[in-house]
């Protein structure tokens, strides 16, 4: 009796555990998979040492992961680009995260799949910045910004350059041209 009772509270134990297990793949406030907006750039070899890391920018003599990185699954698949705050300072925080794999995503299901669509039916809009070539859409209390291309809107907004354009008239079915996280440093070091 005592061994089933102490098999069941094992079992128990572990299930438990599992099922705290952060997802590797969540985008949550000030966080992303493994990654967060408190990790210096330094860290990163060893939260991703089952995948591989491409230091796009390599700085010879470097004590540590220092300036952007690519990290790649060992398949080969593209997951982020990771930026610092200082290319040249291992300790630096990262700032910038633009996410290529879909496996990324919020609570609500947001990643770089998604549409203009999924987020209204999801966010609250911040604000919407015009550029020459895309439109920028930041999200309210988030860190997510995506990038929507000008070739994704209505023909008569893709060539006004001074147009300013507005969220309701993006369509909904725009895609992201880059999904991407902005880490303030300031906020994390208070």
């Amino acid at each position: 009796m005592k061994k089933t009772l102490i098999l069941g509270i094992v079992i128990s134990t572990l299930f438990i555990q599992c099922a705290k297990e952060k997802d590797p793949f969540l985008i949550s406030t000030g966080a992303i998979g493994k990654l967060s907006k408190e990790v210096q750039m330094k860290q990163v070899d060893s939260i991703f040492a089952l995948d591989s890391i491409v230091k796009l920018n390599p700085v010879e003599n470097a004590l540590g992961t220092q300036g952007e990185v690519e990290v790649y699954e060992k398949s080969g698949n593209k997951l982020l680009l990771i930026s610092p705050e200082n290319d040249s300072d291992p300790s630096s925080k990262i700032t910038n995260i633009q996410v290529f794999d879909a496996r990324y995503q919020t609570e609500k299901g947001l990643n770089v799949n998604s549409t203009y669509g999924d987020i209204k039916a999801n966010y609250e809009i911040s604000n919407v910045e015009t550029t020459i070539n895309s439109v920028v859409v930041f999200l309210k209390d988030s860190e997510i910004y995506v990038t929507i291309d000008k070739k994704e809107l209505p023909e008569n907004l893709r060539y006004n350059m001074n147009a300013k354009i507005e969220e309701t008239q993006i369509p909904n079915t725009a895609k992201f041209k880059y999904f991407m996280l902005g880490w303030d440093i300031e906020d994390s070091e208070e």
